[in-house]
């Protein structure tokens, strides 16, 4: 049966759904309300319908008389806004946060504040949507006009950026202060992150232009010092509020380096011989804060380590087990002053912190 016409013109099929809509022009369907016009455009046709129906609440049925199709001809028609990207559904799923864990890193730690996500039944990819938005609450209270906000990069850095939400724009500016990763993880990349932070927050975004890691420490200063980066390099040295991520080297499946295509396996087993049990923006330490392997963080366009210990308030984001150790060595190097964490990670680190 060929595919119905849209004004004569046939409507391909690239989806379950999408090969039935059309008007109905036998005389079978429910009248057409003829105050609505149908657009000329197929998408401005299912846009409206899936406007009717997620924004306004009419029912299928009630689109159905409306537009002139059948009842299911519209649930076809929603099926394929989805499948073309017209609707995006996305959920906010509530967390709960345990005070008395927030207390207690606070007091162990002698840092500015904790939030800490209740982990419940929740999975690894539900785990760092739920840290995102709990990291872009405590943000909301730190973040204010004339500010410089610096980013680095990441999945839970993402998961924050997704869910930072701006009552009214903040007009700050918005730096990276970690290379480029490289196309493997462009969601996660530092330029990609900064650029939707500063949509979303009405600021003004700095890049640095030039690769995360490079051969050597001379070619990393070069590009530090480069006259395309100068700028973004100031700003990070001005940094008042910084959001980190804090990576691992104990599983390379959980490794952004190893994930990002910049460091082997080899060479993840030579960090782990040098003590390193993780790192952020680069920067390795083990498990006690003390720095490692410093001869990777000279090849690293960057902050420095310095520089990050010195920003005000240092936000640092990680969830799931296999980050216990790299948070640990975290807290204790002061590379961060704020954490956001799941209960059970939480738990965790201040065993391994009373246990010596």
């Amino acid at each position: 049966m060929p595919y119905p016409s849209w004004h004569g013109v046939p409507v391909p099929s690239t989806g379950a759904g999408l090969a039935l809509v059309g008007l109905m022009r036998d005389g079978k369907g429910a009248q057409m309300d003829r105050t609505y016009r149908v657009p000329d455009n197929r998408e401005e046709f299912l846009a409206d319908v899936a406007e009717m129906y997620y924004v306004r609440g009419m029912t299928q049925a009630e689109i159905a008389r409306r537009v002139g199709v059948s009842r299911p001809t519209v649930s076809h028609m929603l099926g394929a806004a989805r499948e073309l990207g017209i609707v995006e559904i996305r959920i906010n799923r509530p967390f709960q946060v345990d005070a008395g864990l927030e207390a207690a890193l606070i007091s162990q730690f002698g840092l500015r504040d904790a939030s800490v996500v209740v982990a419940g039944t929740q999975d690894y990819p539900q785990l760092v949507r739920s840290t995102g938005m709990a990291a872009a609450r405590l943000l909301k209270g730190l973040l204010a006009p004339g500010l410089v906000f610096s980013l680095a990069w990441g999945m839970s850095i993402s998961a924050t950026v997704d869910a930072l939400d701006a009552d009214r724009p903040v007009p700050l500016q918005v730096v990276q202060m970690a290379g480029t990763v490289g196309a493997r993880n462009r969601e996660y990349d530092g330029a990609m992150l900064v650029h939707r932070a500063a949509q979303k927050l009405g600021g003004e975004a700095h890049y640095l232009n030039a690769p995360f890691l490079v051969d050597d420490a001379g070619m990393a200063e070069a590009l530090r010092n480069h006259v395309t980066n100068l700028e973004t390099m100031r700003l990070i040295q001005q940094c008042d509020v910084a959001l980190v991520g804090i990576g691992t080297t104990t599983l390379t499946e959980f490794s952004s380096f190893y994930l990002s295509g910049h460091v082997s396996v080899a060479e993840m087993e030579e960090l782990r011989a040098s003590g390193a049990v993780g790192e952020i923006c680069g920067h390795h330490f083990d498990i006690e804060g003390k720095a490692c392997n410093l001869a990777f963080s000279d090849r690293t366009v960057g902050i420095r380590r310095d520089d990050l210990r010195r920003i005000p308030a240092r936000v640092g984001v990680a969830c799931g087990a296999h980050k216990m150790t790299a948070i640990l060595g975290a807290l204790r190097a002061g590379y961060v002053n704020l954490l956001v964490t799941d209960s059970r990670v939480a738990e965790g680190v201040l065993r391994l912190a009373q246990a010596g």
